[in-house]
């Protein structure tokens, strides 16, 4: 695609210029090798599947790596120095994670395995205790998967049922409605996300919080599509759990977050049993550790959580504020570009009200159509429903096609995208029209 395409002709939306200059963004791509290699069509790559996953950068790479080089051991075990080593490193990369998200302090982060289990950790300890039959744990209808399937589970086990709140025409939450249903079926736990992962659709999460709050009700906020593009402070958010995972924030898979108040996890059973969360063991029973070993048994991921720090300082390194002003320029590039092309339905409210997501349809072309042909063009987005298939039930669709923006893509990737469905869109109706000659009606 060169730059004498129709699109960028009738339009250029570089004009909306972002929070890095050209400069910035040179050298912050220089940091992720990944960036710089040619898809199998043999383009150069846009990766615009960022919600799902985000790319490491070499301060990652190189912490992790360093782990394994030089100092690796068990930790908390050993009095050798490996261990003690590793020790150290792993519980300075809680504490690095606890002032990232401004904890209280780093005995409320738990590292697990990833954002769902973080939930499921809160829904098999928290849930089992505090919730019975006819308790209400109130979830919004745009919630992940993970957010959703572990409260359907507390729900079998104890009897207690899940209630989704309504979402408008404009893809967005009135606060009427979900103070009338707080008020109205005083739910014992809100669960909601802090950015949906389909629509972009950021929800007031300290208001939210408060409100909660009010009604007697305890807070869980996946703050997964949140927490890599905005700076989080859990203090002033008044949340009393919130949850993130390593992967999306530049760091590596198989680490994730659980942050709760002190006095919370305190009252919390212990979940996984085993080594590491016990304070001592007999044949008659056993006594956990307190916070954060009571709730992390066995081998914990030692250099992915070194990796998730280096990802975090990488983040403050950058400002998550300026990282959030460049995605909202990239999101608002596509997204106006997206709504004035005729036979495109931009699922999701206007970029003002939406981090850098755009998820979208093509009429007459399916969301695997769309994502498979734009890769062959060197664009990865992904395509499906998103482990949201409640919403996407509401929204009477099978699956739509989702962009979505991070700190290391360049407004031209948000153009080279639109021309991009500018000729799917020419292919599929071509196509089609082609069709309709071989088999008139």
């Amino acid at each position: 695609m060169g730059s004498q395409s129709p699109l960028v002709e009738k339009k250029s939306y570089l004009k909306d210029t972002t929070a890095f200059t050209i400069s910035e963004l040179d050298q912050i791509r220089e940091q992720f090798p990944i960036l710089g290699r040619l898809t199998a069509s043999g383009a150069p790559l846009a990766f615009l599947d960022n919600a799902a996953s985000t790319q490491r950068p070499l301060a990652v790479i190189d912490a992790m790596s360093d782990c394994f080089r030089r100092y690796y051991a068990n930790v908390h075990r050993g009095i050798h120095t490996l261990s003690e080593e590793s020790t150290a490193a792993y519980e300075q990369a809680r504490r690095t994670v606890a002032e990232f998200i401004n904890a209280a302090s780093d005995r409320e982060v738990i590292f697990t395995a990833g954002a769902t289990a973080s939930i499921n950790t809160v829904a098999r300890t928290w849930g089992d205790a505090n919730l019975g039959r006819g308790d209400v744990i109130l979830a919004t209808i745009a919630e992940h998967h993970a957010n959703i399937v572990p409260w359907h589970q507390l729900a079998e086990r104890t009897g207690c049922k899940v209630v989704f709140l309504p979402i408008t025409s404009e893809y967005t939450f009135d606060d009427t409605v979900v103070k009338d249903h707080l008020a109205r079926l005083q739910p014992k736990l809100f669960a909601f996300t802090a950015v949906s992962n389909v629509l972009g659709t950021k929800t007031p999460v300290r208001r939210w919080a408060q409100l909660a709050k009010s009604f007697g009700a305890v807070t869980l906020v996946d703050a997964s599509q949140a927490t890599p593009h905005e700076p989080i402070d859990v203090q002033s958010l008044d949340t009393d759990f919130l949850v993130f995972g390593g992967h999306k924030m530049c760091g590596p898979t198989g680490i994730g977050v659980l942050h709760g108040k002190q006095q919370l996890l305190e009252d919390m059973p212990a979940f996984l049993g085993g080594g590491g969360m016990i304070l001592r063991v007999t044949t008659e029973g056993f006594e956990p550790a307190e916070l954060p070993d009571k709730f992390e048994a066995g081998t914990p991921p030692i250099a992915e959580a070194i990796g998730l720090a280096a990802a975090a300082n990488f983040l403050t390194g950058l400002g998550l504020e300026r990282i959030a002003a460049h995605e909202h320029a990239l999101c608002k590039i596509a997204d106006q570009g997206l709504r004035e092309m005729q036979g495109v339905e931009v699922i999701g409210p206007d970029a003002s009200q939406k981090g850098g997501i755009v998820s979208f349809s093509i009429d007459g072309v399916h969301a695997h159509d769309i994502a498979q042909e734009l890769d062959h063009l060197g664009i990865a987005v992904r395509a499906g429903h998103h482990c949201t298939m409640p919403l996407h039930r509401w929204m009477k669709k099978t699956s739509t096609t989702r962009a979505s923006f991070y700190l290391y893509n360049r407004p031209q990737e948000a153009e080279r995208f639109l021309e991009a469905i500018e000729l799917v869109k020419t292919k599929f109706t071509r196509s089609g029209r082609r069709r309709r000659q071989r088999n008139p009606q």
